[in-house]
């Protein structure tokens, strides 16, 4: 018989939602690539729909208003509460752009799922409103399960212990031991092949392998306050490797190279980098938005965080959570005293160490292969020859 079909639709809304999704496909294609066709779908794009793409805009477009206006992104957030799911996501989904609504149902009927796998509700909503609706699997990067990933799937995956408890404690009508996992954050296959020794990092991308080494990341948009604390940094001209990542950001990319440093910093700004982990595992501090790679990567290579600003509350439910319950971080929004705190840690390393340690402490929970074996047995219950002696969780 013809091998099932198992959809991993990509959405450009963040690098948090692409990431993971590389993870998993990655992960299920290694595990079960033999018995299932995979499709890697570049959902908004691949069709040339314009309602789609302008969609897909929309969704990317959100993110950096939110984070240049962190009051719009509470409030976004509040306001999804405040209505509900099923309300919220027919908000998100249909009433802001019906036609792309029309269109991404439509689309995802013409990729013949068996299983949809996705890292964003949008796709799990098209899914879900097929007219033959395929098994829907839908993972969730933060630390809270919020209003629209909350939407009707047949397996909801999450990461974080506190998101677990708190789904299956205030949403026990919708959450069950069936429909709900916790598995390992869903981090890039090729972070395990990164060293741990951040000297040899530091070679790897062309700074001392001596200075004590502060990353600033904004996430995907390098949006935030990157800028001013890059430029504070610069002018106190401290015996640092400085690193700033500014990913989409090309106008503020350029406007760094620009930037001339004192003798004592070394400066290397970075757009979009490719080595992304290779340079959060040689610094010594991370300093940016709490979103949740941003918080989960350097946990996984050691790396103490330096929180410098929240765009939404599900960020600062992920920043609670690393400051709190991990241990890793600390919220320091005030970038003068933000860049204080970096001076005392250059002065004094070993104040670092307690940080360092909680977030050593985060390394075994990371890996895609628990959520792939999941993912597998949910398609097992509609297609049980595929098992095939194969242990499942």
């Amino acid at each position: 018989m013809d091998k099932p079909r198992v959809v991993f639709p990509y959405t450009e809304a963040g690098l948090g939602h692409i990431m993971p999704m590389n993870s998993i496909a990655d992960e299920f294609e290694r595990l079960y690539g033999d018995r299932v066709e995979i499709v890697r779908s570049n959902f908004f794009t691949e069709t040339n729909n314009p309602d789609l793409i302008k969609y897909e805009k929309h969704l990317s477009n959100s993110v950096v208003n939110y984070n240049r206006n962190p009051l719009m992104g509470f409030f976004a957030t509040f306001n999804m509460d405040f209505w509900g799911t099923t309300i919220s996501s027919w908000g998100a989904v249909v009433y802001i752009e019906p036609d792309a609504a029309e269109a991404g149902i439509a689309h995802m009927t013409e990729l013949k799922p068996d299983l949809v796998v996705s890292t964003h509700w949008a796709t799990n909503y098209y899914a879900m409103h097929m007219k033959e609706r395929p098994l829907t699997a839908l993972y969730c990067p933060d630390v809270k399960i919020n209003t629209l990933f909350r939407y009707k799937c047949d397996l909801s995956l999450v990461s974080m212990p506190m998101g677990y408890r708190r789904a299956r404690r205030m949403h026990f009508k919708r959450y069950n031991d069936k429909n709900i996992k916790l598995v390992p954050f869903l981090i890039r296959k090729e972070a395990f092949d990164i060293p741990l020794d951040k000297r040899v990092n530091r070679r790897a991308i062309g700074v001392d392998e001596d200075k004590f080494t502060v990353v600033l990341a904004d996430g995907g948009y390098g949006i935030g306050k990157l800028k001013p604390m890059t430029e504070e940094l610069l002018k106190r001209d401290l015996p640092i490797n400085l690193i700033p990542v500014c990913g989409r950001n090309e106008e503020l990319f350029e406007y760094f190279k620009t930037l001339k440093a004192g003798k004592n910093t070394t400066f290397l700004p970075f757009g979009l980098a490719d080595n992304i982990l290779q340079i959060i595992a040689s610094a010594d501090v991370t300093c940016g938005k709490s979103g949740a790679s941003m918080m989960a990567e350097p946990c996984f290579f050691g790396v103490p965080q330096i929180i410098t600003h929240y765009a939404t509350d599900i960020e600062r439910w992920i920043g609670k959570y690393y400051i709190k319950s991990v241990g890793s971080a600390m919220k320091i929004f005030n970038v003068q005293k933000a860049c204080d705190k970096i001076e005392q840690f250059l002065a004094d390393p070993s104040s670092l160490e307690p940080y360092r340690q909680a977030a050593q402490s985060q390394r075994s929970n990371y890996g895609a292969e628990k959520c792939a074996r999941y993912i597998f047995g949910l398609l097992c219950k509609k297609f049980p020859l595929l098992k095939d002696g194969t242990e499942l969780y």
